[in-house]
This record gives C-alpha cells, structure tokens and sequence, in this order.
C-alpha cells in the first residue's frame, strides 16, 4: 500500500487511462491488455515509477475500469487511483485538483496509451522545466501534410514549423491547474494540456520527442509494440546454485523456536542451516541466477562471506540487491524458478507463503514466480539429511545495447 502520510511530493506524473478503446473492436480496454507478458498500463507505471525524478505517480481512470485497474497494478506502490470525467481535460482537471494536498511543484501529464515512453525521454522534460513553465516532446513532421474534406484534398499545408506532439507534457503545478480552471469557467475544450496552457498565455516549449513514443488506437499498434519491444530487448537466462550444512537446534532452544529458513519463510524443523548470513539456502540461489542472467558475478563478488557486516544478515538485502543491480541496467524479471533440494523439512505446504514473500518484496507478480522440491532418493549429502541444496534459474529482458 501506498503510504498515505500526507508530504511534499515536488514532481507527480499524472497519468491518463480513461480510454474506451472504442477503436480496438470491444473486449478489454487497451490500457489493460497485456503486450509480451505485461499490461500497457504497467510497463508505463513501472516507468515512471522507477524514473528517480519522479516522486509520485498517480492514475485517472473511469469508474467502470476499477477492477482492471485493481489487477493490472497490484502489488505497485502507488498513489490510490482517482476518477475521471467525461473527457479527457475533464480527467485531468480533476486529476490535477486530486493532488493539490501533496503541494507539487511541478506535474508530467501522460496518457497511458503511450506505453513506450523512455526515461530519457522524461529526463528531458524534467531537465527543461527547471527553467521553463510548459515543456513537451515534439518531432519534426516527415510527411507531406495536405487538408481533405470529402476525401478530396483542398489544401497542401508546408512543413516548415510544423511539429507533432506527444506526451509526457511537463508543467509548472500551479500554472497548468490555474490554466485548467479558466479553461473550465469559459466552457473552452482542447485536444492537449499545452493547448490549456497556450490559451492562458503560458509560453509552450518543446524537447525532442521519439518515434517510439506512439500512441496506441488500433489492434495493429499492438502488434507495432510487440516488435519494438522485441527489437529493443534481449531475454537472458542465468542459474544458481547454493548448498549449505544442516546442524541441530542446541537442547537450550524452545521447540516452538526451532527453525529453519527457506526463501524467506521459517519453518518449524529440528535443524538450521549454518552459514555467515541467514544460509537462506533458496534466496542465494535466486540471487545468484539473477547475478548470472545480467553477467554481473555471483554473490560472493558482492557480498563476501569473509567479511563480517554480512555475519547473520537477512538474505533479502541480497536478492534486493541483485534486484536494483538488474532495474537499474533497464531489465525487468520475466520468470523465476526456485527447486528446494532435500529429504527435509517438506516445504508443499509453505510454497504459497514463499511465492508471496518473494512477489512482494520484489514487487512482481506471484504468477511469475515457482518453487518447488525434489529430494535425491536418499542418496549423496542431502539424503542422508546433512545438508540442502537449492538450485534456481532466472529469466530477465534487457534493453538491447548497439554499438
């Protein structure tokens, strides 16, 4: 859950995802289909989510799409969503009205349908609106613009300063909001936020938009998004592996304090796993495939079991570690896939736990996510109930980097 102690947030991105999808041919609403594993409108949250100038991030959606919402955002941080209006100024009006107690200073205003946004791409706008009121990413038209009514050309306009817009529009809070307000008192309805500010004489500047950036209204847009996404990203697979020994609980401890821990979860059982850290003997692993997936070491590179500040630690802050090493190279986890090796302690009833214990403190979703376990007949070092073993493989997508 979002924490929702009132403080200054400096920079909100707004985004829009009131859409019908009326183009689409019915069913479920674009911005709640998933594309290659994940929904629009997560890829574009996430985005902004983890974009480090952006301190806030909330979504204005129609009533009707509450339960899409719900689903598709689950388990995100996020400020709680607020309903739209009847068109999409409207929408953002009251979006802007809904985070006036977080005294922003400055709003990106996106609309969800522009799934493919880059974070340099709001870098640039966030760069520009230190010094500037309005900022949006632009591109210089490469087609020929004629007017046509009737399906018979009446005019051909030039080129020459003439721009298309996209979103993400970066503004000052206050003056887009005042902007807003008169636009509403006079009854006036545009097709953009700049338009809003333009017509209360707000000066408009523009970066550099990308081609990328295209808005989804059709089945074929989708499809356009599974190849850019599958030309601008690699699948990696890396595995793990990790062992550690079995020792027993001393006399002096209480029965209903004897644990072990796996993947985060203790479980009753008569014996501990013995290492420097907690010996999370599945945690290590996972951590360790992760390490592999993004060719990063292993995790004795990163945290030595000679060095004593690791002595006892919680093996989350590695695998949380592995984590922000992979987020921040652009990647994000596709699937990953735990196996407990061992006689004991039986883990069948403790996998749901797990799962979510992991799912949470990665923020990705359960159904991405497999434990299971195997034992090895009885045989070697793990039948004779010495030791666990764990082995895990980690799939992840990173951006294609060209030379």
């Amino acid at each position: 859950m979002y924490d929702r102690k009132i403080e200054p947030l400096e920079t909100i991105a707004l985004l829009v995802a009131g859409g019908r999808s009326e183009r689409m041919g019915g069913g479920l609403p674009k911005q709640y289909r998933e594309v290659d594993g994940v929904s629009v409108i997560r890829r574009i949250v996430k985005t902004f989510m983890e974009h480090p100038e952006i301190d806030g991030v909330r979504v204005v959606i129609r009533r009707e799409h509450h339960a899409y919402y719900k689903q598709a955002l689950h388990g995100l941080n996020i400020i709680p969503c607020v309903i739209g209006g009847k068109t999409r100024q409207e929408s953002v009006r009251l979006g802007l009205e809904s985070i006036a107690h977080f005294d922003p200073q400055k709003v990106l205003v996106h609309d969800v349908a522009r799934p493919l946004a880059s974070k340099r791409l709001i870098s640039r706008i966030t760069r520009e609106l230190e010094k500037k009121q309005a900022v949006i990413p632009a591109l210089k038209l490469a087609d020929t613009v004629k007017r046509a009514e009737d399906n018979q050309i009446t005019e051909t306009l030039l080129r020459d300063g003439l721009v298309s817009v996209q979103t993400p529009q970066g503004f000052d809070y206050k003056a887009l909001f005042v902007a807003h307000e008169k636009a509403c008192a006079h009854g006036l309805e545009f097709t953009d936020d700049a338009a809003v500010c333009e017509a209360a004489g707000i000066p408009v500047f523009t970066v550099e938009g990308e081609g990328s950036n295209f808005k989804i209204t059709s089945s074929s847009d989708i499809k356009s998004m599974e190849m850019a996404l599958n030309m601008n990203s690699e699948t990696r697979t890396g595995i793990g592996y990790d062992v550690h020994r079995l020792e027993a609980h001393g006399a002096d401890i209480p029965a209903n304090k004897k644990m072990v821990k796996i993947c985060g979860v203790r479980i009753p059982f008569s014996h501990y796993l013995v290492g420097n850290s907690d010996a999370d003997v599945g945690l290590h692993a996972l951590v360790d495939a992760i390490l592999g997936a993004i060719g990063d070491g292993d995790i004795g590179t990163h945290f030595s079991p000679d060095d004593q500040q690791w002595k006892g630690a919680d093996s989350s802050r590695f695998l949380i570690h592995a984590y922000e090493l992979l987020k921040n190279r652009g990647g994000e986890l596709v699937n990953i896939d735990v196996i407990i090796i061992g006689e004991r302690p039986k883990i069948s009833e403790h996998r749901l736990v797990m799962t979510t214990y992991i799912a949470n403190l990665l923020k990705i979703e359960e159904h991405r996510i497999s434990i299971k376990a195997t034992t090895t007949e009885k045989l070697g070092f793990t039948g004779r109930a010495e030791g666990l073993a764990a082995q895990a493989v980690a799939t992840v997508r990173l951006p294609r980097h060209r030379d």
